[in-house]
C-alpha cells in the first residue's frame, strides 16, 4: 500500500513539475482595456491593417503637448494623427451629424478596420466619420518615438486622459472649422477605455458633443467607488 501511495506521490509530483515548466514557458499578453483585443499574429493581420478602404483619408494635427499649464515645454507641438471617412457625409448645409471615434490604448490602424458600428450608421444619418488616434500611439507620439517620450519624465507626464480628451476637443473643433460644419452635431464614440474617454468627454465638453455612446466603459471604476472584486465578479458571472 505504501509502494502504491509513493508511486502516486511521484507521478503526480513530475506531472506538477511539466505543468509548471509548460506554464513558464507559455508567453502571456498583458489585458488591454481597449474596444478590440489583438495582437499581429500573421502575414493576413498585416494586410489588413495595410489594405484600408480608399474612402479614409489620413491627416495629421500639430496637437499642443499640455493643454493646462504654461510651462516652456506646454507649448510643444505633435504631429497627431485622424482619418476621416466622407463617403456618406450629406455636407454641412444638411447638418448632417458628425460621429467621432475616440482611438484608446493602441495604434488606431487596427480601429480603422475592425469597427463596424459607424460604418454601418453612417449611410443611414449621412454622417461624416472621424476616428482620432491616442496621444502616445501609433503615429501620433512626441518626442519621435514612444520610448523617447516614455524615458522622458516630464513628458511623460503628459500622458493622461484628461489630455486626451483636449486633443480630441481640438481635432473636432478644427474639423468643423475646416469642413464649414459648424452646425453639424457631434456624438462621441468609444468602447472601453475609450469608452470611458467618450462619456468623459461628454461631461467635460458638451459644448462640443452632442453625445457619447460609451460602450462597455467602467467611468467609475476606481478606488472607494466600486468593489475591488466587482470586475472579477461580473466576468465569472459571464463565464457561468
Amino acid at each position: 500500500m505504501d509502494l502504491v501511495r509513493h508511486s502516486f506521490h511521484h507521478q503526480l509530483l513530475l506531472f506538477s513539475l511539466i505543468s509548471l515548466s509548460y506554464v513558464s514557458g507559455t508567453q502571456f499578453s498583458l489585458p488591454r482595456l481597449g474596444a478590440l483585443r489583438r495582437t499581429i499574429r500573421n502575414k493576413l493581420d498585416i494586410e489588413l491593417i495595410s489594405s484600408l478602404p480608399k474612402d479614409l483619408k489620413t491627416f495629421f494635427y500639430s496637437q499642443t503637448l499640455d493643454h493646462f499649464n504654461y510651462k516652456p515645454e506646454s507649448f510643444t507641438s505633435f504631429q497627431q494623427r485622424y482619418v476621416i471617412n466622407s463617403k456618406y457625409w450629406g455636407g454641412a448645409n444638411t447638418s448632417s451629424p458628425i460621429l467621432v471615434y475616440f482611438g484608446a490604448e493602441e495604434s488606431l490602424d487596427y480601429d480603422l478596420s475592425g469597427i463596424g458600428f459607424l460604418t454601418d450608421n453612417a449611410p443611414r444619418f449621412k454622417a461624416l466619420l472621424v476616428y482620432i488616434e491616442h496621444r502616445f500611439y501609433g503615429k501620433s507620439i512626441p518626442c519621435g518615438s514612444r520610448e523617447a517620450a516614455l524615458r522622458n519624465a516630464s513628458i511623460r507626464g503628459y500622458f493622461t486622459s484628461a489630455q486626451a480628451i483636449a486633443d480630441y476637443a481640438a481635432i473636432i473643433l478644427h474639423i468643423k472649422k475646416t469642413f464649414f460644419a459648424k452646425n453639424s452635431p457631434v456624438i462621441v464614440i468609444g468602447g472601453s477605455y475609450g469608452g470611458m474617454l467618450a462619456a468623459w468627454f461628454r461631461l467635460k465638453y458638451p459644448h462640443v458633443a452632442l453625445g457619447a455612446l460609451a460602450s462597455s466603459a467602467p467611468i467609475l471604476y476606481f478606488d472607494e467607488l466600486a468593489p475591488h472584486v466587482g470586475y472579477y465578479a461580473i466576468v465569472t458571472k459571464d463565464f457561468k
